[in-house]
């Protein structure tokens, strides 16, 4: 009777310990990314209300946690796109333009950064690689292909 109840009660702990090693691990793992990825949206809300100092600490502060994402688990298309797009917001062309080449090594019909990059090279004058990431982007159907056209056009 005992060794029934011993037993019994090893199992409910090793459950218990294992439940909380499994939910510590999975939220360490992807944290970096979600909470930069957080930052990047809250700024984008601010941006368009014309908060741009505010906007930019949080386009720091996700690049702080996106960098930390990419050096854990490098390789991401998404991650690279979004520490693209925290450069660029911050005025870092140069490095904003490494990142999304890198990802578009990686995936290049990503269309985040299609139209991202895109849009870096409207802000630094390069229309027709603009132009070139519009192409790519031609057969998606999606906002980010009207988005980047929209503003080729207006340049």
């Amino acid at each position: 009777m005992k060794k029934n109840f011993l037993l019994i009660f090893i199992f409910y702990l090793s459950l218990i310990v294992s439940s909380y090693g499994a939910a510590s691990s999975g939220s360490s793992s992807s944290s970096n990314y979600d909470k930069g990825a957080s930052l990047i949206k809250k700024a984008k809300k601010l941006e368009s209300k014309g908060k741009i100092e505010k906007a930019n600490k949080r386009y720091e502060k996700a690049f702080k946690y996106l960098l930390k994402s990419n050096e854990n688990n490098p390789n991401q298309a998404d991650t690279l796109n979004y520490l693209g797009f925290a450069l660029r917001k911050l005025g870092n062309f140069e490095e904003a333009e490494k990142y999304y080449l890198e990802g578009l090594s990686i995936k290049p019909d990503h269309l985040g950064i299609n139209e991202y990059l895109g849009e870096l090279y409207i802000q630094t004058n390069r229309i027709e690689l603009a132009k070139e990431r519009l192409e790519v982007l031609k057969n998606c159907n999606c906002e980010e292909y009207d988005e980047l056209k929209e503003l080729i056009e207006n340049n």
